[in-house]
């Protein structure tokens, strides 16, 4: 707190006291003991907590302090420059980069700080050119937040991350994140056990992507779409989907345009094979055993270090599900165990809940304790 109060006094040219004596106040001010009374200091909180006079507790302010306020907010809005837009393309960048090291955990919270920060610049920002790229890095953002609230168990947060995503992605004008967002959007909904909802969500971005995205995001949407129509107990045209997806894989998956795609053939084996379980055929589990080998490999085709450990743990989760659907207890114990470790290994509370409603052969209930 200390250290997010003197950054901010930085940023809005606020004199503060030192490190130390901020230490001592701010105890002081959060047992009650003192009053924050310096206008400069109740400008800071409201920066910080993004709340009101009145919500912190501090007398309504001057009228004419509020338009020093907002002229202070456009001119810090107008430093923003190119190189101000890179840097925070790359945070966003590096923090996917710990996502897929550390899982969700370590990711949300400090997207959580960067999305705020730059929602505070876009809504004070003139320039539309500057408007129309931050747009587009807060729809990044704000979309890979929204995946890592669902991987912690928080739908309605991930469900809000991602409206306000395909808002901002209408003002970039950028039809990739837009579909991106609602396909994402979408399994939201499946967890829900809407199929209907995710297939209506699914079709919508795959409109929105038509003819103007690129293969491999061509691709993943109507892998994404084959899951939901699989879901949705649509058999051929499920499978239509899944055939499309690997037509459109195109030989190198990795676009650096959209370092948020993670996709390879193996991870479109994975769709199928969940797919084909949720319609009860026969070859799930020998697709997503093969879909396994290739992850597993040292020289598979894992496209970028990290995103094959959560690939994995789906995986994982998916073969206990088709095991147990095929009366093989030891199997689906097997890879519940192996998924477990997997999900408590990047933090994944999604994946922990799906396992607490797998239901192992010879049981009549969720028996959490012999996946284990």
């Amino acid at each position: 707190m200390i250290r997010l109060v003197i950054m901010r006094a930085s940023l809005l040219n606020i004199a503060v006291a030192s490190e130390s004596s901020l230490k001592v106040m701010l105890s002081r001010w959060e047992n009650g003991h003192d009053q924050v009374t310096e206008p400069g200091y109740r400008r800071l909180f409201r920066e910080i907590y993004g709340r009101t006079n009145e919500e912190l507790g501090f007398p309504s302010e001057v009228l004419n302090e509020g338009a020093a306020e907002l002229r202070d907010r456009l001119i810090v809005a107008r430093s923003i420059d190119g190189e101000t837009l890179d840097l925070f393309q790359q945070q966003v960048n590096m923090i996917r980069g710990s996502d897929k090291r550390f899982g969700a955990i370590a990711a949300l919270d400090q997207l959580s700080s960067l999305i705020k920060h730059m929602e505070e610049v876009h809504a004070f920002s003139v320039n539309a050119k500057h408007r129309k790229r931050l747009a587009a890095i807060l729809t990044d953002a704000r979309t890979l937040a929204g995946w890592n609230a669902l991987d912690r168990g928080s739908q309605l947060q991930a469900w809000k991350y991602h409206e306000d995503a395909k808002v901002s992605a209408g003002e970039a004008g950028a039809p990739h994140l837009l579909a991106h967002a609602a396909a994402q959007q979408a399994v939201i909904l499946l967890d829900l056990g809407d199929a209907t909802g995710a297939v209506e969500l699914l079709e919508y971005a795959r409109s929105v992507a038509e003819n103007k995205v690129p293969a491999v995001l061509q691709s993943w949407l109507a892998a994404a779409h084959g899951e939901g129509l699989a879901a949705a107990g649509r058999r051929n045209e499920a499978l239509r989907a899944f055939d499309q997806a690997d037509e459109w894989l195109p030989a190198d998956p990795v676009d650096p345009e959209m370092p948020f795609l993670l996709l390879n053939s193996g991870q479109l084996a994975r769709w199928r094979g969940n797919g084909l379980t949720k319609l009860g055929e026969q070859e799930a589990i020998e697709q997503l055993e093969a879909a396994a080998r290739e992850l597993e490999s040292p020289n598979g085709t894992a496209i970028r270090e990290g995103s094959a450990i959560r690939g994995l743990n789906w995986l994982y989760v998916d073969l206990a599900f088709a095991y147990s659907a095929a009366g093989d207890r030891e199997a689906a114990i097997a890879y519940a165990q192996r998924a477990r470790r997997l999900a408590s290994q990047i933090g994944s509370d999604r994946q922990r809940q799906r396992l607490e409603s797998l239901i192992l052969p010879g049981a009549s209930a969720p028996l959490l304790r012999d996946a284990r």
